[in-house]
């Protein structure tokens, strides 16, 4: 098979050398070409696109290389250009590919536009841009990429062209509608991209930095909480809403702030889990405290740290044992971990999946069979991991025992969303459906927490359906939320507030 890639010749990034090593380390190309279309694109391009990205690493202290890095067209050497032999398939990413005989056009757009200037101008419109890959009238995949640095546009722009590596890997592996959600959303379709716009941004943001420059001085933010309350009725999942009574909030000393709550009941007590974040070393550890009628017994306490961070406590037990899948994507490894002497004494046991940048991996044991939902950074094959979102890309596998051996699924990413891929806590039986608990990131990190129905889970598909969205408000105050799990008689939440430095120091905190 002879594949053409159209790119624009006057501006080769790093994310095109990516791509072309996804493609070539497809098996559908074993023994075919992968060539390049080089010549110059349309003219659509601002070249002040370029000063705001400079700005942005300037300001935001970015790391210098990333996808949308220039490269000299000699470094994309080692694939040949185009020859006078027709392509099977032509890659369009200019959307200048004029229809030729029998070759297949798939052109790639952004929000309905092709072109990287497409992706800008959907950014600074402030979307989450859908990712379309076409072949004339018929969209073979899609996905609205997302990104954990809303509202720096570099971040975004590069985080999205990965995303699209993914797309356009996996559709040429064959998953394309039979495997890959379909996804679409409101105001998708040809934007404007008014040059004067990025120096206007540029002045703002630069404001803006300073603002938040001041408030990081003031502030620890994120400041992330944990909720809890005592069941006595039904739980969130069957209100689809905040409980009248609100949440009681487990207390800190602002030089932390706990997150992820997963509460378990052990040997007649009940035990919290979540990370717990040490503002002075930036990094995560996982804490447990007991809870008695009234709430926390004690304080919290450590009972695992690595060398890197820990977040995510997904803990659960199962023969006689109690066993825990922190998230450890500094590793770049899904492990699991027993307990020898709850709640501490943590061991690990095994690492389930190697080789993965793996946010929030959740188990889920159903009609004999495990299964694993893990949102997954990086493009896949040929691809570096540490590239794209780490929130839009929904990633399973399956085994026959919570210990392995896993399997991918063979369409991941299963779904490409960054409203609705993400996990956020374990996934439960109600009414005969399944609901996964997830996070909404379309607005940033954690910005909200929704209810999906799953409506397939097997080896051929996966598909859910959003149901429910639960927001911050009068109940619950803050500006994020993330996390659900309950056990026989807590439930637990968290969401973000804000830590003042100073009152940190005088030993109290701000909400």
């Amino acid at each position: 098979m002879r594949v053409r890639l159209r790119l624009d010749g006057r501006r080769p990034r790093r994310w095109h050398a990516d791509l072309l090593r996804a493609l070539s380390a497809l098996p559908q190309l074993a023994g075919g070409t992968v060539e390049i279309d080089a010549r110059p694109g349309p003219d659509t391009w601002p070249e002040t696109v370029e000063l705001l990205f400079r700005l942005e690493t300037l300001i935001q202290r970015l790391p210098a290389a990333g996808p949308s890095e220039p490269l000299a067209l000699s470094a994309l050497g080692p694939w040949p250009a185009a020859g006078s032999a027709a392509p099977d398939l032509i890659l369009d990413l200019c959307g200048d590919v004029e229809p030729a005989g029998s070759t297949r056009i798939w052109r790639l757009a952004y929000d309905g536009v092709a072109g990287e200037a497409g992706l800008v101008a959907s950014l600074l419109a402030g979307r989450a841009p859908v990712i379309g890959l076409h072949e004339g009238a018929v969209l073979r995949a899609s996905g609205r990429a997302g990104t954990e640095m809303r509202g720096t546009i570099r971040v975004s722009f590069e985080d999205a062209l990965m995303r699209a590596v993914t797309l356009i890997a996996a559709t040429l592996s064959g998953r394309d509608q039979a495997g890959l959600n379909i996804v679409s959303g409101p105001g998708i379709g040809p934007v404007s991209l008014p040059a004067s716009r990025l120096g206007v941004r540029g002045a703002r943001m630069l404001a803006r930095r300073v603002v938040q420059r001041l408030y990081h001085l003031c502030y620890h933010a994120p400041h992330w909480r944990v909720g809890w309350r005592r069941l006595d009725g039904p739980d969130l999942i069957d209100l689809r809403a905040h409980p009248a009574g609100g949440w009681r909030v487990l207390p800190d000393d602002g030089r932390r702030f706990y997150a992820d709550p997963f509460p378990i009941d052990h040997a007649g007590e009940t035990y919290v889990f979540f990370e717990e974040y040490i503002h002075a070393i930036g990094k995560g550890i996982l804490s447990a405290v007991r809870f008695g009628p009234d709430g926390p017994v004690g304080t919290p306490e450590p009972v695992l740290e690595e060398a890197h961070h820990l977040s995510y406590p997904f803990v659960f037990a199962r023969d006689g044992e109690v066993w825990m899948v922190p998230e450890t994507c500094g590793a770049g490894t899904i492990d699991l971990y027993r307990a020898t002497a709850f709640p501490g004494g943590w061991v690990k046991e095994a690492t389930l999946v190697s080789d993965v940048v793996a946010s929030d991996a959740t188990l889920m044991e159903h009609a004999g069979r495990w299964w694993m939902f893990a949102t997954v950074r990086g493009s896949g094959a040929g691809a570096p991991l540490g590239a794209g979102s780490f929130s839009d890309a929904l990633h399973l596998w399956s085994a026959p025992d919570f210990r392995g051996p896993w399997t991918p699924h063979a369409h991941n990413p299963v779904l490409v969303d960054i409203d609705s891929a993400r996990p956020a806590g374990r996934v439960v039986a109600r009414g005969g459906k399944l609901i996964r608990p997830i996070q909404n990131c379309t607005e940033g990190y954690g910005r909200a927490l929704a209810l999906a129905r799953i409506d397939r889970l097997d080896d051929d598909g996966y598909r859910q359906t959003v149901e429910t969205e639960i927001g911050t408000g009068p109940l619950w105050t803050g500006s994020r939320i993330h996390t659900l799990n309950r056990s026989a008689n807590l439930e637990c939440i968290d969401g973000s507030a804000r830590s003042l430095r100073l009152g940190a120091m005088l030993g109290r905190s701000s909400q």
